[in-house]
């Protein structure tokens, strides 16, 4: 069996505990340091790809087009760059893709040889990078976004990240919901359901579906995906 390579460890802000990539063949694998083991593995991420498939596929039904043309994302969390990826695949020339990564090491990590993973989409002319907080770009910037794809965590709780916890309470959807567009379409990656959380997302006034993605295609863990969408004519409370 080939061995696993070490091949680069990252600090999680503010204790956060500790990333290491490791490479064994062409396979990667990024852990966090103790009981919490593999965060992500580059032959699992399905799940990590229909988040912005699912995303798309309500902004061309909004649209009405085969094509999302002329739209902003925001991706939160680069990961291994799948989701990134999915997202550049279904938009069009004339849309924008952010991504926001709190760790810059990450950014290198998917600069070299990890990039191929997803096909290098950091490279894609239609991506910007933003390196901090994903919540930097989201508070004080109403209607800004047509999507929002969250996958800074395991699910609706700052795993990796305790201030990530703002992001899924009632306030912090509120602020999520002012944050789109009419008929912005919010998606939330998480390793299992929760319908609290579900609850949450209704009272923040959002239309939600929920669905369960396979890691792999038709095998591996399940892994559920919150798709919330903002109703045409919402009026934004504090805004």
């Amino acid at each position: 069996m080939i061995p696993w390579q070490h091949l680069g460890t990252a600090q999680i802000p503010n204790n956060g505990g500790e990333l290491k990539l490791s490479r064994r063949g062409e396979e990667f694998s990024i852990r966090l340091s103790g009981v919490r083991g593999e965060l992500m593995n580059s032959r699992l991420y399905n799940s990590e790809e229909a988040l912005a498939d699912l995303a798309c596929k309500q902004l061309k039904a909004r649209d009405n087009s085969a094509e999302v043309s002329g739209a902003e994302i925001l991706v939160g969390g680069l990961g291994m760059g799948y989701t990134l990826a999915a997202a550049l695949r279904a938009v069009g020339s004339t849309s924008q893709v952010t991504v926001a990564e709190l760790i810059p090491a990450v950014v290198e990590w998917n600069q070299g040889p990890l990039g191929d993973c997803a096909g290098q989409p950091l490279n894609d002319p239609r991506t910007k990078v933003h390196i901090g907080d994903v919540a930097e770009l989201l508070r004080d910037n109403p209607k800004a976004y047509d999507a929002i794809l969250l996958d800074v965590d395991n699910g609706p709780e700052g795993l990796t990240q305790n201030d990530n916890n703002w992001l899924y309470s009632q306030a912090g959807l509120e602020d999520l919901f002012s944050t789109l567009r009419p008929e912005g379409v919010l998606a939330i990656w998480s390793a299992g359901a929760d319908s609290m959380f579900a609850i949450r997302l209704k009272k923040a006034r959002f239309k939600v579906t929920i669905h369960t993605v396979r890691a792999r295609p038709g095998k591996g863990s399940r892994h559920t995906i919150f798709l919330a969408q903002k109703p045409w004519q919402a009026a934004d409370q504090g805004r």
